[in-house]
């Protein structure tokens, strides 16, 4: 049933159909979270990662006793755009071989499912209250309280440890090119007081590469079309797309064969 099905009538119905859906995402996050410990290997954000799946599995029984409040079925319905977050992120993560690089996505990765979780939740907060459900929104509270927390958690890791990490690694591999004298401009940039001169900012280095070096930003999973080409080379190459293996690829992310 989509959101906007003729089932849904009511705000009622529309409450209902909303804590479904996350209900739904919730337990697409419990499988996920197991395989993204797996993967981290930086000990805090294995540890954040650990943490919330604790947090997750009494987040699920929130939303069962919600369900139970209100008097309807505990079921889920299909959510396209967890699906959708959660491939995504298996996509890059399956083809960073660095395990800097592979932390900063995890991370980014966590960050955007738990975005959609907390817009999800505070619009269900603000409907149960319209449906006189404050009990209801008491309860819901708690579960995004939990997701804000878990997000600025991520978000300190990877100011403090991760995207300087990844960015130095990428650095490294600039300063050992013909692009040291771009690495110079961009270090130049950093102000003084901003800590260690000599680190250059994710965010610097990555806005460089996607527009300077598409192909490098395909290979480090940062540029827009990294899922495309990573999911072109899973079925294997094909003519006309674009194989980050042997040919580079255009400002944009397209093959520049054929």
């Amino acid at each position: 049933m989509g959101l906007f099905s003729k089932d849904i009538k009511t705000m009622n119905d529309l409450f209902v159909h909303t804590l479904r859906d996350i209900y739904y995402a919730e337990n697409q996050i419990l499988k996920a979270l197991p395989e993204m410990i797996e993967k981290a290997t930086d000990a805090q954000l294995k540890q954040a990662f650990q943490s919330h799946l604790a947090e997750t599995k009494n987040q699920v029984k929130r939303v069962e006793q919600v369900f139970q409040m209100h008097g309807v079925e505990a079921k889920g319905i299909d959510c396209p755009a967890i699906d959708g977050i959660i491939e995504e992120a298996d996509d890059v993560a399956g083809e960073i071989a660095d395990k800097e690089v592979l932390n900063a996505a995890l991370a980014g990765a966590a960050q955007a499912v738990e975005h959609y979780e907390i817009a999800r939740y505070g619009t269900l907060i603000a409907w149960a209250k319209q449906l006189g459900r404050n009990d209801c929104a008491s309860v819901l509270q708690k579960n995004l309280d939990e997701e804000k927390a878990a997000d600025k958690k991520l978000t300190e890791i990877a100011e403090a440890r991760l995207n300087f990490r990844a960015a130095e690694l990428i650095a490294g591999l600039l300063a050992k090119t013909a692009h040291a004298d771009t690495l110079a401009r961009l270090r130049s940039g950093v102000p003084a007081s901003g800590g260690d001169p000599s680190r250059v900012p994710f965010r610097l280095i990555r806005t460089w590469l996607i527009t300077d070096q598409p192909d490098r930003a395909v290979r480090a999973g940062v540029h827009p079309r990294s899922r495309d080409v990573f999911s072109a080379r899973r079925r294997a190459s094909t003519p006309g797309r674009c194989d980050i293996t042997s040919a580079p690829c255009g400002r944009d992310g397209s093959s520049r064969t054929g």
